[in-house]
């Protein structure tokens, strides 16, 4: 069984060891910082599973970490306690303001602490619902996003975005490439998403090869083009010379035949509430059901937009 992850963060050293020796009679892992800025660092290195975190601390405080981190998609649902001093009722409320998921008063009682560590471990596990392929955010938190977004009435840009022959590839190649081919588009989509998009932007992976990105209708198709080009560039390394020579490889078809399936491709269905009302996400599933369809049929490395009004 693997051993959760704390990383504790504190510019007092006293505090830290208090904390590690705590944790670690409990049978947590635990990684040390000294202040915000080398937590940042440290959260890349060992991904933990926890972060305990003193709030006053130099180069950046608890407030501006939990800030960053729930910034990044990536990382927006690792949980944070913090620990604040006796009576800095401010702290408290700037540190959940910023996304923190708990509070500890110093001087803490260890047994309160772990008790608060166990709950948000269970608690975050329970409501994290990752992807354990490319670690986006699954299916229910796209349908809690997407449904917050609606219910807002800001103008949305819903892409989905779904690979070509998928199947072929993956009964040819195997499931170890075939997840290296979804590890490879996620991390397109999420680099263009950071380069063409805002940090308002929203990345999922339904499951498979299939995505979901959310971002405002302006950016929608700058940021399609950029995903289809460099997916079209990547595309062709997935496969053998002599399969990437041909241009395509043969395999068995739905229907148990053979056929030629030509090199995987992308395409991208776009639903917008610019010209007509969306008020529910199984309506929005639907439109982008019916465009995925239709963009599916022209060939892949396309993209279409719903401009269809009510």
């Amino acid at each position: 069984m693997v051993r959760e992850r704390i990383l504790v963060v504190d510019d007092e050293p006293d505090i830290r060891d208090v904390l590690r020796i705590t944790l670690e009679g409990e049978g947590y892992d635990v990684t040390e910082a000294a202040d915000g800025q080398e937590a940042l660092e440290m959260v890349q290195k060992v991904s933990p599973h926890l972060i305990l975190m003193d709030f006053k601390m130099p180069r950046l405080d608890g407030r501006q970490v939990c800030q960053i981190l729930k910034k990044d998609i990536l990382l927006q649902h690792l949980p944070i306690i913090l620990l604040t001093s006796k009576g800095e009722v401010t702290d408290k409320v700037r540190g959940i303001d910023a996304g923190a998921d708990d509070y500890v008063v110093k001087p803490f009682d260890p047994m309160e602490l772990l008790a608060r560590v166990r709950m948000i471990l269970r608690r975050t596990a329970r409501a994290l619902d990752a992807n354990p392929l490319t670690k986006l955010p699954g299916n229910v938190s796209i349908l809690e996003e997407l449904q917050a977004r609606l219910s807002q009435v800001k103008p949305l840009a819903i892409a989905y975005v779904d690979l070509d022959k998928f199947k072929a590839f993956n009964d040819t190649y195997g499931f170890e490439r075939g997840d290296e081919v979804i590890k490879t588009t996620a991390r397109i989509l999420l680099t263009t998403l950071q380069k063409e998009g805002t940090p308002e932007d929203f990345l999922g992976h339904i499951g498979g090869d299939d995505f979901v990105l959310i971002t405002a209708p302006p950016l929608v198709e700058k940021i399609c083009y950029q995903v289809l080009s460099e997916f079209a560039k990547i595309a062709p390394s997935f496969y053998e010379e002599g399969d990437r020579k041909r241009g395509f490889i043969e395999a068995k078809d739905r229907d148990g035949m053979i056929k030629q399936f030509p090199l995987l491709t992308v395409s991208i269905a776009v639903v917008t509430n610019e010209n007509r009302l969306l008020n529910h996400v199984a309506e929005v599933a639907q439109i982008g059901a019916e465009l995925k369809e239709w963009v599916k049929s022209k060939g892949g490395n396309r993209w279409v937009k719903d401009r269809r009004g009510e």
